[in-house]
């Protein structure tokens, strides 16, 4: 075998296992982010706790509008930044997307502004089993 193969071959490992590594990483990082604002929520606990709370769905309107939580209300996660403000501070703040990445992101924002009592719908939207309404079309 031609050493430059060898090396070759072996950089290429290098290279990938350092991606990989950043990759784990930042997952890691992301997930104690998350982990120090917010508190993951099973259906059931979602259920029972969110008439007093606010429940914040952050996809976008379009798929708001084809199904959501009852007594959810849509502040897309493209536009929190910029109105995070008409989420109240004193209540609980119960969020929930498709699955749970933008959900995690929404929960860091809240808690660099100042938010305390952040949930996170655990299993997201695409597997809640409890009431739901779809608005006319």
């Amino acid at each position: 075998m031609n050493v430059a193969a060898i090396s070759g071959s072996l950089i290429s490992w290098i290279v990938l296992v350092i991606l990989l590594l950043a990759w784990f990483g930042y997952y890691t990082f992301q997930n104690y982010q998350v982990r120090q604002v917010a508190t993951y929520l099973s259906n059931e606990e979602f259920r029972k706790g969110m008439r007093r709370a606010q429940v914040i769905d952050l996809r976008e309107k379009s798929n708001f509008k084809s199904g959501h939580i009852l007594g959810a209300r849509s502040l897309p996660y493209s536009t929190l930044r910029s109105f995070y403000a008409q989420i109240r501070a004193d209540l609980p703040v119960y969020l929930y997307d498709q699955g749970r990445t933008v959900s995690k992101r929404a929960a860091v924002l809240l808690g660099k502004k100042g938010y305390k009592n952040i949930y996170i719908l655990k299993t997201g939207y695409q597997n809640w089993d409890g009431k739901e309404k779809k608005d006319e079309i």
